[in-house]
């Protein structure tokens, strides 16, 4: 369950029902006439919006021109060298025939790893077959990692309101020289009665004066 706190404003009360139908069918009949005590009052439904989020599709694709590389030797030599080396040794390997130009060499000493970006689409293809290379540098032959690179792309980003499935907002009760307890269980009546139609109530809290922050589960 997802507790959503709430601010309720004056005259204004949350009723959580046990069934999502009976939330629902209140908030579509909007209008409603409560009898409290001597007299009648006019209230509206609205639905309870818990929160704003985001819906957004996320595609995921291969790259046709970047790899990561990854376990790249530690050496003392500058980071340009280091990329000079990589952008050499991906040029000559026999995988980069027909393809093997490189555009840009990133390369992260502190973690081993950087990124080769090809100049023509689809060479990256050829090197993700195999996940190890060999490798050599300052006289010596090292083994480094080899892995897709991912590219992603989000799509149809809008905006998004949760709305409650068994909670309503009830606003415009009018201000009445009963307590605020009399009138929250006068309300409590009216949605609990079927002829109104209402249903067995999980929660209420009703907001006669100033403004008060509530946290309901959903």
């Amino acid at each position: 369950a997802t507790k959503a706190p709430f601010r309720l404003n004056q005259n204004q009360a949350l009723l959580t029902f046990e069934d999502e139908e009976v939330a629902q069918r209140l908030t579509k009949m909007s209008k409603h006439c409560v009898n409290l005590d001597n007299r009648t009052a006019n209230v509206t439904v609205k639905p309870f919006e818990l929160d704003m989020g985001f819906q957004f599709e996320l595609h995921v694709t291969v790259s046709g021109k970047k790899i990561n590389v990854s376990d790249i030797p530690e050496l003392p030599i500058a980071e340009d060298w280091m990329r000079d080396k990589l952008e050499l040794h991906f040029y000559k390997t026999e995988q980069a025939e027909g393809g093997g130009e490189i555009e840009e060499v990133t390369y992260h000493k502190g973690s081993g790893t950087g990124v080769i970006t090809f100049l023509k689409p689809g060479a990256s293809y050829n090197f993700v077959r195999c996940t190890k290379y060999p490798f050599y540098a300052e006289e010596r032959w090292f083994i480094i990692s080899v892995s897709p690179h991912f590219d992603f792309h989000l799509r149809k980003f809008q905006p998004h309101c949760r709305v409650s499935k068994k909670t309503i907002l009830l606003k415009g009760v009018p201000e009445v020289e009963e307590d605020e307890e009399s009138v929250q269980d006068m309300i409590e009546i009216h949605f609990q009665k079927p002829s109104n139609g209402g249903g067995e109530i999980e929660k209420i809290k009703y907001i006669s004066r100033g403004t008060a922050y509530v946290c309901f589960e959903e």
